[in-house]
């Protein structure tokens, strides 16, 4: 098909991501990725300010994944993991629990970060019943919070969010207050006393709290104080309730720490990751439990964990995230991410006074505006082809959450780029 008849397919065929078949938005024909850039058909680069939605942390097609991707597809694609085992799961595994807090060692692969929600939720459900609490059915999450897009994820997420439409068909969650002390402000120990009233009200029913870390992202694109977390993992602890920290957009030195939970020194009961998991080449995520949770679940009956994925630490995915790991430890990303937050607050600050702009919000590789309109599609999509950055605003927000190795200039290309968008 030519460039015409591949459009023409598309348009009337693929449904995209939050988009309607009606009135498709527009699209770009991508031919090829390298580095920071995303080439188009008719041969225009694309600086990618959102890191393709925010998993492309080392830049796309990078050598060394890519070499790893070819070398295990010349190998096997795929075998059943019930029953086999194989290096690159092992060696993935092994190499995350280097990172996670201690304790936090039992490593469940799953196919993507809202799968691995469902592993946790199911993970702390199957705990309590272990613990004889089977009354302890139901889940807690914070308002303002997004898990995902799966049932059970949607589940989690803030009920009037982007999946209030769902709200009859959705299992029905204790929803905590949103915190509201930003990352940056003094911490006020009244801040938490409506959410350890709820958790203490609610304490016979719950089996666990699913939080995002620090940066609350798909409902609300913002950044709360450590100490919300800090405080929930002392009252978990204290009423025997499971912790789950949903590092799926935060892991991997989004937000300027390996883990988010580092900003508040604390340990997850179990953890979900995915996105920079494979420098964002291959669809991978992991639930990873605590020594705790997995000998509770695995010492009753029925003595396993009940979720079993099919294509689960599927061998191509596990080489590319063994090779993705490795690559966070052969340069500083920590500088670079560091370098990325001081340029976005400089050259997002005078953002502040503009009209339309309620909010400028910046942490670790993450730059925000909270917009009082956000531009049509129509606008984007221009702006996209004039400036060649690519943005993709939802909601009020224009955000940028570029790869790690982008280079100061082009971070300013992508700020530009988006003060054009207001």
């Amino acid at each position: 098909m030519n460039r015409h008849e591949l459009l023409e397919f598309d348009r009337k065929h693929l449904w995209h991501p939050y988009a309607s078949m009606s009135a498709p938005p527009p699209v770009n024909l991508a031919i090829a990725a390298k580095g920071t850039r995303i080439r188009l058909d008719d041969r225009q680069e694309l600086i990618d300010g959102v890191s393709s939605w925010w998993c492309t942390a080392h830049g796309h097609n990078h050598p060394e994944i890519v070499a790893a991707i070819r070398e295990q597809a010349e190998k096997f694609a795929q075998v059943m993991f019930a029953g086999f085992t194989h290096q690159p799961a092992i060696e993935l595994a092994a190499a995350l629990i280097k990172r996670t807090p201690a304790g936090v060692n039992k490593v469940f692969f799953a196919d993507s970060g809202s799968v691995a929600v469902e592993c946790a939720a199911k993970m702390a459900i199957q705990y309590q019943y272990a613990k004889g609490k089977t009354q302890r059915s139901r889940l807690a999450a914070l308002r303002g919070g997004y898990h995902g897009d799966t049932a059970g994820a949607m589940a989690l997420c803030d009920p009037e969010g982007m999946h209030h439409v769902f709200g009859a068909y959705l299992q029905k969650n204790l929803f905590l207050p949103q915190p509201h002390l930003r990352f940056e402000e003094e911490w006020s120990e009244s801040e938490f006393t409506q959410i350890e009233e709820l958790l203490e009200r609610h304490k016979k029913e719950i089996a666990g709290v699913f939080i995002e870390p620090v940066f609350q992202g798909g409902n609300a694109m913002r950044f709360y104080h450590p100490m919300y977390m800090k405080h929930l993992r002392e009252i978990c602890d204290r009423l025997e309730i499971l912790l789950i920290i949903d590092e799926i957009a935060t892991g991997f030195g989004r937000i300027g720490r390996y883990f988010g939970c580092e900003y508040a020194g604390i340990a997850p009961d179990i953890m979900c990751v995915g996105k920079g998991l494979t420098g964002g080449s291959v669809t991978l995520s992991a639930a990873i439990a605590s020594e705790e949770v997995a000998e509770v679940i695995s010492g009753t009956m029925p003595g396993k964990f009940m979720h079993g994925p099919t294509f689960m630490a599927n061998p191509i995915a596990c080489a590319a995230g063994v090779a993705s790991l490795r690559l966070f430890d052969s340069y500083d990303w920590k500088a670079k991410v560091d370098a990325i937050e001081i340029q976005l607050k400089r050259e997002l600050e005078t953002c502040k006074n503009h009209p339309n702009v309620a909010d400028v919000r910046v942490l670790g590789a993450i730059g925000v505006l909270e917009l009082r309109t956000p531009p049509t599609p129509e606008r984007v999509q221009k702006l996209i082809r004039e400036t060649g950055v690519w943005l993709r605003p939802f909601g009020n927000w224009l955000y940028t959450m570029p790869p790690f190795i982008t280079p100061s200039n082009e971070i300013s290309t992508i700020t530009q780029a988006m003060k054009q968008m207001l």
